[in-house]
């Protein structure tokens, strides 16, 4: 009964939020300036998570350049922006989610089309304008979700990007807790469970804990001791991080 009754709080709370974050997009995220338009979108995911229940936990210092992280839920795009307002790559599908895809669509998002090389490089091109100007963007480079447990191999296409930018990249390490403290998969957006399944056991969970760490950053420009930049370098030494930082085995 406790359950159900913290379940529907939370989902109305949810909603709430939710209209109130698709009036500022609608009105007037567009006309503020980019610092302003990053403490919103901020606080405004900050919000979302205590809306969900979720508790946030920070380890590191501030995030810049190329953000790029280990997937597990569609909650990741928020513990990062609770953290590091960023423009985001997401797989074009997000789009059509009701109202987040719209909320999505006027936040920078840049959308990635599966399968389509010239879309990667569309992509690519977008991303490069952004880190030229200063500005974030994060990247899920292992392409899908997971449990947590792991992270699969990163693509390295994107990270070329960093590079051209002359932008570091910051790898970003994620995981979910529960109330005893151990790693949690009630957050995971994974095989064919639906967005309104992952969004219940979320709303109904206890004690739900995200935690993010802030790695150190890699240089993606040449220097004299790294004359030549390499986006599979540079992915694998980002993958290598962000498992380690979550204790995920090494391949064989």
């Amino acid at each position: 009964m406790l359950t159900a009754l913290r379940a529907s709080l939370r989902l109305t709370r949810l909603v709430l939020h939710l209209l109130s974050g698709t009036l500022t997009a609608a009105l007037v995220y567009s006309r503020l300036p980019s610092g302003w338009r990053r403490r919103l979108k901020q606080r405004w995911s900050r919000q979302l998570l205590e809306c969900l229940g979720v508790k946030l936990q920070v380890r590191g210092t501030a995030a810049e350049g190329l953000l790029v992280a280990n997937h597990i839920s569609f909650l990741d795009i928020y513990v990062i922006n609770a953290v590091a307002p960023a423009a985001f790559v997401a797989k074009d599908e997000v789009r059509r989610w009701p109202l987040i895809g719209w909320l999505a669509t006027q936040t920078d998002t840049i959308f990635l089309e599966r399968g389509s090389r010239s879309a990667v490089q569309h992509a690519r091109a977008k991303l490069v304008d952004q880190l030229r100007i200063d500005r974030s963007v994060a990247v899920f480079p292992e392409g899908t979700t997971t449990r947590g447990d792991r992270v699969l191999p990163f693509h390295g296409a994107l990270f070329q990007a960093a590079i051209d930018a002359g932008a570091p990249v910051t790898p970003l390490a994620l995981c979910y807790t529960g109330s005893d403290g151990r790693r949690s998969e009630v957050p995971a957006y994974v095989d064919a469970i639906t967005l309104w399944q992952a969004l219940r056991a979320i709303v109904t969970a206890d004690g739900l804990v995200a935690r993010i760490e802030v790695l150190p950053p890699i240089l993606a420009h040449c220097t004299a001791s790294q004359p030549r930049a390499d986006r599979r370098h540079l992915a694998a030494h980002a993958h290598r991080a962000i498992a380690h930082a979550i204790g995920a085995p090494r391949p064989d």
